[in-house]
């Protein structure tokens, strides 16, 4: 909690505000938010609450405040992503204003419309997802993903027919509530186990997945199981097509899932566990999908072949 952030030389502190639960607050005010549409929502309050004399105390106390957000969460990738973006946008508006108090003014609205701009990216993933979709498809997806809710909901809605099998997710169980979701808007679906992938592979004529984060490889880090989800899929030559919002690519380079940090990394050990449930509260969150493995990412940017990604995030941080 950023009970009071001392400014250095400058007599203006931010007192009281607590950016976490500042950021947690979106996230359940808004079930469809993303984590990093929140963390971009939350830096934008807190900009409005700050009254430094000038840019580089300003940016002082959003480097602070974002690395204690980042520290504070679990499994901060995605949210990583927001903060970042949302420094490079600051950093590229402050060195083109002279005048500091109409420069934290333009931030403020324009920052506002940055979000807005982010939750809507959603929307026309749909609309450019829509060709990828045909009557009589089965489409395999693995975990619950919001990018692709709106994908599959955009098809039916357009009265594309097709099936869905749905991995359940077993370390958090959001396939299971991605089916209620999909369900809910008609499209017919099949919950399979997890280890049930490999024998529906064969009946499936694509796949679709989200992501946490979306690398500089091209490279996906979701929900624990993509992995093994997409090696199949390419072994058994289906597409695998991941949709993701921009705002989740992030500047990481894994090469492999054991370059990604995770909250209960796998251990050994002669200790029986007490409970089924223990080996899956211990097991990890996230993992990470190479490049090869995918064939084509849907974004609100268009298309993109996994190395298109790479210039995408230079067109962000160095145009």
């Amino acid at each position: 909690m950023i009970r009071s952030l001392d400014l250095g030389h400058s007599n203006d502190r931010v007192e009281d505000f607590d950016l976490k639960e500042t950021y947690f607050r979106f996230l359940r005010e808004d079930p469809e938010m993303t984590m990093p549409v929140a963390a971009i929502e939350s830096l934008v309050v807190l900009l409005s609450n700050t009254k430094p004399s000038t840019s580089s105390e300003l940016i002082q106390i959003l480097a602070e405040a974002t690395e204690s957000l980042k520290k504070s969460v679990k499994n901060s990738i995605s949210l990583s992503a927001g903060c970042d973006l949302f420094m490079r946008f600051v950093l590229r508006n402050v060195n083109q204003y002279g005048e500091w108090e109409a420069c934290r003014s333009h931030l403020i609205t324009n920052g506002r419309l940055f979000a807005d701009r982010a939750k809507a990216s959603r929307n026309k993933i749909g609309e450019i997802g829509l060709p990828f979709i045909r009557d009589d498809d089965v489409i395999l997806v693995h975990s619950q993903s919001r990018a692709v809710i709106a994908l599959l909901t955009q098809a039916a809605k357009k009265y594309v027919r097709f099936r869905v099998y749905v991995t359940e997710a077993r370390r958090s169980d959001q396939g299971v509530k991605m089916a209620s979701v999909l369900r809910g808007e008609g499209i017919p679906v099949c919950v399979i186990p997890d280890s049930a992938v490999g024998y529906v592979i064969d009946k499936v004529d694509k796949v679709f997945f989200g992501a946490e984060g979306v690398a500089e490889s091209g490279g996906v880090i979701n929900e624990i199981g993509s992995y093994q989800v997409a090696v199949l899929a390419h072994n058994a030559h289906k597409p695998v097509y991941v949709v993701a919002e921009s705002h989740k690519f992030v500047r990481l380079y894994p090469i492999s899932p054991s370059d990604v940090p995770v909250e209960h990394p796998l251990e050994f050990s002669i200790d029986e566990p007490q409970s089924h449930e223990e080996i899956i509260t211990a097991s990890p969150q996230i993992d990470f999908t190479p490049h090869q493995f995918i064939t084509a990412l849907i974004t609100d940017l268009g298309v993109l072949t996994p190395s298109g990604v790479s210039e995408e995030l230079i067109k962000i941080w160095y145009d």
